[in-house]
């Protein structure tokens, strides 16, 4: 007598496998959803003058033009009011999603304000506040006059672009 081994053949249920097609099918597009995401993340842009850090603590009232030029570097545009003005123009915008226009976040304007002798009479770190223009160093906002119609245009300007 021979050994005859029988192979059982399972038969081929319908939808049998289906289970695990439809788990691969739901991780695949979990992983391709989870990729188009990651490049959708918000996106942070800088624009203007970068203020290194500690470095309006580094020029004291009375410093000299030259040392404010070496602390903070060449400034974004010159006013000259009572005496000189450097003002340092920055803008952070970001992007919430990787095809949207980008929305401004903060703009900032460093001023140094200088005398005739060219001594820092005082600085200033004008944002906006409530919608108007406001110094976070000595905590006020400008009023009319001079300076605020030389700045008035400067954040109209960033605010734009």
């Amino acid at each position: 007598m021979t050994d005859t081994i029988r192979y059982r053949r399972r038969a081929a249920r319908p939808g049998a496998s289906r289970p695990r097609r439809r788990g691969l099918a739901l991780a695949l597009a979990a992983a391709l959803a989870g990729t188009a995401l990651a490049g959708c993340t918000a996106e942070q842009y800088q624009k203007g003058y970068i203020l290194p850090e500690g470095a309006l603590e580094q020029i004291p009232i009375g410093a000299s033009q030259d040392q404010v030029l070496i602390v903070l570097g060449t400034p974004s545009t010159v006013a000259t009011l009572n005496g000189d003005v450097f003002y340092y123009i920055s803008q952070r915008a970001e992007r919430k999603v990787a095809f949207m226009n980008q929305q401004i976040i903060d703009q900032r304007v460093i001023g140094v304000y200088f005398d005739k002798n060219r001594n820092v009479t005082r600085l200033a770190n004008y944002g906006l506040k409530d919608g108007k223009i406001f110094d976070f160093i000595s905590r006020t906002t400008p009023t009319s006059g001079q300076e605020i119609s030389y700045l008035t245009p400067l954040f109209k300007l960033i605010a734009f672009r």
